[in-house]
């Protein structure tokens, strides 16, 4: 009996997890190994039986002006992007966090971005940064004043409306907006769990010490949160260098001179458009990424581990 309690004792767990293991290698598993086994072949178009051409996808890529644009692109949006979603949702989850009247209200408003489809939400920023947009209107407006008129002058402003999107020099910090408005709700609401598990004696036992204000935050909040700033921090790093959908929506194709641009959707470009080098160009590129990914997730967790 006890041999028979313990075998499935043993063999219950995986039991359980076995229809979730079954689902994730026919969704996840075999469509990587088979793109990484594409990687390496000659894949343009279905029905293809794929050659095996070893490195030679690599080669191209270390040659294609595109891919490294994108990579450029990429590296640009995970520096641009990841500090401030580590930083500002901790800053909103501090605030919402107070026991303030109506504080329900502000959680709600600040999350509300997170529920809206990244297309939608792409379309209208696209309508926010059009020539005729809410943007370039309150940019009329503040001109109104002599003052501000001039300041924006010697800014380089010469009274047209900005094309936001078609200005390749600006077009992927506005892309990076996007992100940025989309992604505080969700990290903030992380940050958030991480603060109400911190005990309130605490908070009271800084008070009697004389720490107050940010002080306390300082002292206390930060040091205790840094398993949540390693989890965020390694969250929005992989979702900043798979961008696609807003930049998809937005700027299609890349944007003007490919200055928006990015890994996935070159990937996106060479698999499925007419122009495309096909499938196994693409699937190089996915590896490439896959590596990047998986370098930035240890050196983040090495660093977390540094900081402990």
């Amino acid at each position: 009996m006890s041999l028979r309690k313990l075998s499935w004792s043993t063999a219950a767990p995986y039991l359980f997890l076995a229809p979730a293991l079954c689902v994730l290698s026919l969704s996840v598993f075999w469509p990587a190994l088979q793109a990484f086994y594409l990687s390496f072949t000659q894949f343009e178009t279905l029905g293809q039986t794929p050659e095996w051409i070893g490195l030679g996808n690599f080669e191209r890529l270390w040659t294609d002006d595109v891919f490294w644009q994108s990579l450029k692109n990429s590296l640009i949006y995970l520096i641009g992007v990841v500090p401030i979603l580590v930083i500002l949702p901790l800053g909103l989850a501090i605030l919402v966090n107070q026991k303030l009247k109506g504080i329900h209200w502000f959680r709600a408003a600040y999350y509300t971005p997170v529920v809206i489809s990244m297309v939608v939400a792409g379309i209208a920023w696209k309508w926010l940064y059009d020539e005729r947009g809410l943007l370039n209107q309150g940019i009329r407006l503040i001109t109104q004043n002599p003052l501000m008129e001039t300041i924006l002058g010697q800014l380089g402003w010469t009274g047209e409306p900005i094309v936001w999107l078609q200005n390749p020099d600006i077009a992927l910090y506005c892309v990076m907006a996007v992100t940025v408005w989309k992604g505080l709700g969700y990290y903030m609401v992380i940050y958030l769990a991480g603060l109400q598990a911190i005990p309130p004696d605490l908070y009271e036992a800084a008070a009697i010490d004389g720490a107050d204000g940010w002080q306390k935050h300082w002292d206390i909040t930060i040091p205790l949160m840094k398993p949540y700033l390693m989890l965020v921090s390694v969250i929005s790093a992989i979702s900043a260098a798979k961008v696609f959908e807003e930049v998809y929506v937005m700027t299609p194709g890349g944007g003007v001179l490919g200055s928006t641009i990015t890994i996935v959707a070159n990937l996106y470009e060479q698999a499925f458009s007419e122009v495309g080098n096909g499938y196994s160009y693409a699937c190089a590129m996915g590896l490439v990424l896959f590596l990047l990914i998986f370098g930035l997730s240890i050196l983040n967790l090495k660093l977390g581990q540094l900081r402990g």
